[in-house]
């Protein structure tokens, strides 16, 4: 049996300043109870933790069920704004602990056991006394337990919330021969200390951060993990040896079912968010699907409150309306908030018609409209024993993501720069930015990271999106970088910036040279890297941009 509380201050107090401070709607009663350490069976005998939070049944009546599946525990923060938050807002909210973490059986071995479970306690869910329809919702992690059961939920599954998230989560990180290192070391290290004691608190406060820094200089690779927790960890050794491509990973990857799913989908995305490039993908094939979705992307990243404001929102009004069988608040396809500008738009699909790529040409030092027809290449040499820092952009942490000041990154040897002349008009900016560079080495491999930013005025160097490649050099090569996605309005009399360098260190694993494994590589080689930009290999950068409209003659 679980617990009551008939007063419960600090829950309150919580409850008000989470009310606050995401600027949810009021709550419909503060009289709501909590059963904890539920018990929920599994399809193959093994025991999930839960806890269920109630609304007041006089305020709400038969309420439709929140069910959110995490792996993070079910108290402090997560039990604050998933559990008292929408049960004050006339939800059932039933908050389950993953296997393999706080009290559920089994061991936690990342993505794996989600389909199933996540089935197991909807099946347990129906049987409940208050087991009306249900809504799922929750962020990252919480926002794959949705996708994991999403093409085979039962009926009374009536809408979905993933936010910042993906139909495969990790696999994203996963490119062949490439490691998102700051992501996925943070996360295992995260994950295997968490139920210390203070294990959520020490996060939150970075202690222990110095640690996983340090140990992220680590070579050879495979053995970060060790030297951040003494020991290995499985989540992290299957990433470093086993790639997106891996048949290893088939029964995680739920992308290919995505055009399957029938529940209504509203998905929250953040410009900066780790995950943005494939939830944009999952959008684009529920809406070929002909799938009722929404999708809205704010100036965000990972863990920035303003995301969470929008899926809580969107959960207790959007998503608990399709719940309870009434019409849903009116929701365009498209929702961006456009940076520069700082306005929110509404559009009718992703990316949105009507803006086409505009070439601008890497020159020496310049960013223009047309290449220089003799420019002669320009270079900078990449040393891994003292590489290239990351700085800003998707991270998964709130400290230090987003956009920054890049200046002193710019500053470095390794790191080209190419500046546009001041604009005489706005320049705006939405869709998918890509770039294309040519260029040389003189080591079997290296990694090409670009980046596009905005310098204002004063001369302040903001980044906007990026991406880095792994490159094995034929000669010169042409080598295609696909930039995060973005909504941006570049302002008269700001010029647009490319950076052009070979790591970006600790967000990506560095690259030694040497073409082998980059697991078991531990001897860093600097790396020559020449880019061109004549007219015969124009390096350029292609920017969706609505032509300006033509004055009537």
């Amino acid at each position: 049996m679980g617990t009551r509380p008939r007063f419960d201050l600090a829950g309150r107090a919580a409850g008000l300043l989470a009310q606050r401070l995401l600027k949810l709607p009021p709550a419909v009663s503060r009289n709501v109870t909590v059963e904890r350490d539920l018990r929920i069976p599994t399809h193959d005998g093994q025991t999930l933790m839960a806890n269920h939070w109630a609304p007041d049944e006089s305020t709400s009546p038969n309420a439709p069920t929140a069910v959110v599946r995490t792996p993070y525990g079910r108290s402090g923060p997560l039990d604050w704004l998933y559990g008292r938050a929408l049960a004050e807002r006339g939800l059932h909210v039933l908050t389950v602990s993953c296997r393999g973490t706080f009290g559920s059986d089994g061991d936690f071995r990342a993505m794996r056991h989600e389909r199933e479970d996540g089935l197991s306690v909807l099946r347990w869910h129906a049987d409940q006394p208050w087991g009306n329809d249900v809504l799922l919702t929750g962020s990252s992690y919480l926002g794959y337990t949705q996708w994991a059961i999403a093409a085979e939920a039962p009926p009374q599954v009536k809408a979905m919330v993933p936010h910042v998230t993906s139909a495969r989560l990790a696999l994203a990180f996963l490119r062949p021969e490439r490691t998102e290192l700051e992501t996925l070391l943070g996360w295992s290290v995260s994950t295997a200390t968490q139920e210390r004691p203070g294990g959520i608190w020490r996060a939150l406060l970075g202690i222990g951060r110095k640690r996983v820094e340090n140990a992220m200089n680590t070579l050879p690779l495979v053995g970060a993990d060790t030297a951040a927790l003494g020991h290995q960890w499985p989540f992290y050794q299957e990433c470093l040896h086993h790639d997106q491509n891996d048949p290893y990973w088939k029964n995680e990857d739920h992308s290919p079912a995505v055009g399957d799913v029938t529940v209504p989908v509203s998905s929250i995305a953040g410009w900066y968010d780790i995950f943005l490039a494939d939830q944009l993908r999952d959008f684009q094939v529920l809406k070929a699907a002909g799938r009722d979705a929404h999708l809205t992307v704010g100036p965000w990243w990972h863990a920035h409150t303003g995301g969470m404001a929008a899926v809580l929102n969107d959960t207790v009004g959007w998503a608990a309306a399709h719940a309870r069988g009434v019409e849903p608040p009116g929701k365009p396809p498209v929702r961006l908030f456009v940076m520069g500008v700082d306005e929110w738009r509404d559009f009718d699909q992703w990316p949105p018609a009507g803006y086409t790529p505009q070439r601008w040409h890497l020159a020496p030092g310049e960013l223009r409209p047309a290449p220089i027809a003799d420019a002669a290449p320009t270079s900078f040499t990449y040393d891994p024993a003292d590489p290239t820092p990351s700085l800003g952009g998707p991270k998964l942490e709130s400290r230090g993501a987003g956009p920054v000041d890049n200046r002193k990154l710019e500053a470095r040897d390794d790191v080209l720069v190419f500046t546009s002349e001041a604009l005489d008009a706005d320049v705006e900016v939405i869709g998918e930015v890509t770039a294309e560079v040519w260029l040389r080495a003189d080591r079997p491999s290296c990694d090409l990271f670009v980046r596009l930013c905005d310098v204002d005025g004063r001369g302040r160097s903001l980044n906007i999106c990026d991406d880095l490649v792994k490159v094995r050099p034929d000669g010169i090569t042409k080598v295609a970088v696909d930039l995060s996605p973005t909504a941006h309005v570049f302002r008269r009399g700001h010029r647009i910036r490319v950076q052009v360098s070979a790591g970006a260190h600790p967000r990506f694993a560095r690259n030694l040279g040497d073409g082998g494994p980059p697991q078991t590589a531990a001897q860093p080689l600097a790396t020559r890297v020449e880019i061109f930009h004549d007219a015969e290999r124009p390096s350029a950068i292609l920017l969706p941009r609505k032509p300006k409209a033509r004055r009537p003659a």
